[in-house]
């Protein structure tokens, strides 16, 4: 679907078993319930906001409102990109991609969550492979950042081998108990030097302006 107002949803992203776009109502209320299927074993959460300790029912419409959200509250200083995240063509998890003033930082964020039944089959580096694509490739980033709570293994091994370094940690209360978030910065040299997939990327260059990228994009090698 592609719109003259918002060419957000003309943006594809293709790896080799995945596609990244915004969805559709339909496609949505699907994701909803992938979520309310479970995400993770919920002895301990791996999210600073336990969004996922709300009911099934709670948690799926909490997909759909903070999707409707981001989008509304979208300004080029300051966004945030859910892509949805399709396998065979049925949604399995979310993408984040995000930043503030990227005009001037040119650094972004990423943050994700994945159906339990498709953990365990390398598609979390695939998804974040894309978007990190999208931001170094297509949109002219120089970092990116992300963080991985104790305990999420997992999480922990994408981040590393894609070729982030740790940036430090900060104590964080989840669910009353002190957990530590580690923090972990990705840049330029680190990103091409890790990258072994290959990403196409449609739509790109009506959206410049909504990341704020249109007088930078090009830069990137």
């Amino acid at each position: 679907m592609d719109l003259d107002h918002w060419p957000l949803y003309g943006l594809r992203l293709t790896t080799p078993r995945l596609e990244l776009r915004l969805p559709d109502l339909k496609e949505l209320d699907a994701l909803g319930s992938v979520a309310a299927a479970g995400v993770h074993d919920p002895a301990r959460t791996p999210f600073v906001k336990p969004w996922t300790d709300a009911p099934p029912g709670e948690r799926a419409r909490s997909v759909l409102t903070h999707f409707w959200k981001t989008l509304s509250e979208w300004r080029p200083d300051s966004w945030a990109l859910q892509l949805t995240v399709f396998l065979d063509g049925a949604p399995i998890g979310i993408q984040e991609v995000a930043s503030t003033d990227f005009a001037v930082t040119r650094e972004v964020s990423t943050g994700s969550w994945l159906g339990l039944a498709h953990q365990g089959r390398g598609l979390g580096k695939e998804m974040r492979s894309a978007v990190l694509h999208l931001a170094f490739a297509e949109l002219g980033a120089e970092s990116a950042r992300t963080s991985v709570l104790d305990g999420s293994t997992a999480s922990r091994k994408v981040t590393e081998r894609l070729g982030y370094r740790p940036d430090g940690t900060v104590r964080v209360a989840v669910r009353g108990e002190l957990r530590t978030d580690h923090r972990f910065v990705l840049g330029r040299d680190g990103w091409e030097r890790h990258r072994t997939m290959g990403v196409q990327v449609e739509g790109v260059d009506p959206c410049a302006a909504m990341f704020g990228a249109e007088k930078i994009r090009g830069t990137a090698s």
